[in-house]
């Protein structure tokens, strides 16, 4: 059986590419008792709120059309952000060069969390100028934003 991510995925692709965004991310997680499925997108120049409603109403009737989820759910469609988390192997090929905050599950040297230029990334492995961080010891990459 296939994941809900996955589905809501192959349908929200096409809409997204028709409202001249591309697809980052599909999430359905559970918080606060509640279920959300989240859709992220990404367009060159930035994600407005006619980006986002452009994928939403018509995303909204293909899912209500194939039904790939038991029960009720939020439903929200949004940028990826300026700080969007790199999951994916294109997330991070796009992203190289570029710099990132790595958080650990552990410390390293007393830090759970490092920041760096992304020179490197290997089946889930992480390099940050040269320091290399398992897939194991990785909880999360994102986009490093400086105010």
């Amino acid at each position: 059986m296939a994941k809900v991510t996955d589905v809501v995925a192959a349908l929200a692709q096409p809409i997204v590419e028709r409202a001249g965004c591309s697809l980052w991310d599909v999430e359905y997680v559970k918080e606060a008792g509640e279920w959300f499925l989240r859709v992220y997108i990404d367009r060159e120049g930035g994600v407005d709120i006619d980006c986002c409603e452009a994928v939403s109403r018509p995303l909204s009737d293909a899912l209500d059309q194939a039904d790939p989820i038991q029960g009720s759910y939020t439903f929200e469609v949004s940028s990826a952000g300026l700080d969007r988390a790199l999951k994916k192997p294109s997330h991070f090929a796009q992203c190289m060069g570029q710099r990132v905050d790595v958080k650990l599950y552990r410390p390293v040297g007393r830090r759970k969390e490092v920041s760096g230029v992304l020179t490197g990334c290997d089946d889930g492995a992480v390099e940050l100028d040269g320091l290399r961080f398992d897939k194991k010891d990785v909880a999360q990459v994102r986009l490093h934003v400086e105010f």
